[in-house]
């Protein structure tokens, strides 16, 4: 046993030294909506650059897990792009750190350019299912939307109003599974965070306006809605040094050039 001592007293001088590498480390989770999702990890790593006491992690799962994270303390920092935030995060401190559109896309082979309001609805609805009646080839249209609980697809339906989803229209988990499903088919329309768009695919104007960043600033564009932060409480150490850095001029230069709306 007296042999056994000097090994003994080895191994709990290494766990003394691992606990006392991580002594000061602060880290903590962001987690929801994946519109913002790409966003706050490039925030994220920013931060951390600058910070080595500090280690993020970002997740996804929609506005709803956001919520349900923050009021569980699964994550320190929950994620929501919601126009109207539901009775379950009344509690949580919330704060806006950015704007974002919603773009209706299409395919770039898609001639329709337009289209209103009514037309979006009567879409999505199911009420106006082949291309020919807004101006159109002859050719069924494939509806493409996010999932119950996303915020993009909440922000979407209470902007637009009045949507039944109709029912054959295609579920898509993320902003990116959008994107990659209107990309591959010629006849799908959805919808998606305007910081998004890229050249495969093509984002339509909604009564005459651009889903760009000029027109929603200018207010000329509707389908607009808030990134919100939440947190169980008053945000305090580097959680709000942090949330400090995303509202900095740096942080919303970040946001704005690729492709969102700063909140100031």
């Amino acid at each position: 046993m007296a042999k056994l001592k000097p090994i003994f007293l080895l191994f709990i001088t290494v766990i003394f030294i691992l606990l006392g590498c991580g002594k000061g480390k602060t880290a903590f989770t962001m987690a929801g909506s994946t519109a913002f999702q790409p966003f706050a990890e490039k925030l994220a790593d920013q931060y951390m650059a600058n910070h080595s006491n500090v280690s993020i992690t970002v997740q996804g799962g929609g506005s709803a897990v956001g919520i349900q994270s923050a009021n569980s303390g699964a994550a320190q920092i929950g994620m929501a792009d919601l126009v109207i935030l539901p009775t379950e995060a009344k509690s949580l401190t919330s704060i806006v750190v950015a704007k974002d559109g919603i773009a209706v896309v299409v395919n770039p082979k898609n001639q329709v350019n337009n289209l209103s309001t009514d037309q979006v609805r009567d879409i999505f609805n199911g009420k106006i299912a082949n291309w020919k009646e807004v101006g159109g080839v002859d050719a069924a249209i494939t509806v493409v939307s996010r999932e119950a609980g996303s915020g993009t697809r909440s922000s979407f339906e209470q902007i637009i109003t009045n949507i039944t989803l109709k029912k054959d229209a295609l579920i898509q988990d993320s902003n990116g599974t959008i994107r990659e499903t209107v990309a591959n088919d010629a006849n799908s329309i959805g919808y998606l965070s305007h910081g998004l768009i890229n050249d495969k695919i093509k984002p339509l104007k909604i009564d005459g306006q651009e889903s760009s960043s000029e027109s929603i600033i200018a207010g000329k564009y509707k389908l607009v809605r808030p990134i919100f932060l939440l947190l169980k409480d008053a945000p305090s150490g580097e959680i709000k040094n942090f949330i400090d850095y995303i509202l900095s001029s740096e942080g919303q230069q970040t946001i704005q050039k690729n492709g969102l709306i700063p909140a100031k």
